[in-house]
């Protein structure tokens, strides 16, 4: 996929992103507010954040496709492993907010005179089939782009599906008696977002930090390298990831009889394979040691 079919997509991906959330959260605040139900508004804070994250997303996606220049000579990934953990940033920030308000609630016994009507019981409906179906169209194409900003954002809207659901639960059982489970349930929308939040977060660092790839991965790169004619063993290899990009380092052993030439030959042959048998690879570089 090139550059322009790319941009396309990242383009498509904020528009729906942006628009529909910014939609969702003004309807789901208006249905909290006129039906007088808090997990409602805390889930149209949830939805609001949405279009932050969606506009960070778009600004990391872009900015990581920068090629290399004299002051980034291995290009600007990394950028992606940022915007993801300012999204989770805002979803951490998001789910105090929405606690702190719940807890209060619950404290001050504020939610007695206040039991929710039909509307957002309505509007958390909406909400869990607008999202659910955003998070699909959204980690759709950022698989097809690779983007982990998108990933990122993708989840954020099933965080959102999801914290609707708890909305719905808390709503219902409200408006048949039992008025605090309307900010109980807004607890449990904040501590569905935490999680996704951590497990961003988590992910993100894990690539900031020069983490090596899976063992599957090591183990596909050995058995492509001994596929090389020439290629007696291997002395040692080290990977890492770079964004959602792979760096491979490895040393090779070689018959010590052979040429320079026929040792470059080889070596090359084995940097080629690499990056045409596994896509995400970036960069490689390959050692050749006397066998």
């Amino acid at each position: 996929m090139n550059c322009e079919d790319e941009g396309r997509i990242i383009g498509r991906l904020t528009t729906i992103g942006i628009g529909g959330n910014v939609i969702l959260s003004i309807f789901k605040l208006l249905a909290g507010i006129i039906g007088n139900s808090a997990a409602m508004i805390s889930d149209a804070a949830h939805s609001l954040s949405d279009v932050f994250a969606t506009a960070i997303a778009f600004v990391g996606a872009k900015i990581s496709r920068k090629g290399m220049d004299h002051e980034h000579p291995y290009g600007h990934e990394r950028i992606e492993c940022v915007a993801s953990q300012i999204l989770s940033i805002i979803l951490i920030i998001t789910a105090v907010g929405i606690m702190y308000s719940a807890i209060t609630s619950i404290t001050n016994k504020s939610y007695v005179n206040s039991t929710p009507t039909l509307l957002p019981l309505i509007a958390a409906i909406v909400s869990i089939a607008v999202k659910e179906g955003m998070f699909w169209y959204t980690m759709h194409y950022a698989k097809v782009i690779d983007s982990d900003a998108f990933r990122a954002d993708a989840w954020h809207h099933r965080s959102d599906a999801l914290s609707s659901i708890g909305a719905l639960i808390g709503i219902s059982l409200a408006m048949v008696g039992f008025p605090i489970a309307d900010p109980i349930a807004s607890i449990v929308i904040s501590l569905f977002i935490l999680k996704v939040a951590w497990g961003i977060l988590n992910d993100s660092y894990k690539k900031m930090l020069d983490t090596s790839c899976d063992d599957e991965t090591e183990n596909s790169l050995r058995v492509v390298i001994c596929s090389v004619n020439g290629v007696k063993s291997i002395d040692s290899i080290h990977t890492r990831l770079f964004g959602n990009r792979i760096y491979v380092d490895v040393e090779i052993g070689v018959d010590s009889k052979i040429t320079v030439e026929e040792g470059h030959r080889i070596a090359e042959e084995v940097h080629d394979r690499i990056e045409k048998e596994f896509s995400k690879v970036k960069h490689v570089m390959v050692h050749v040691n006397p066998f």
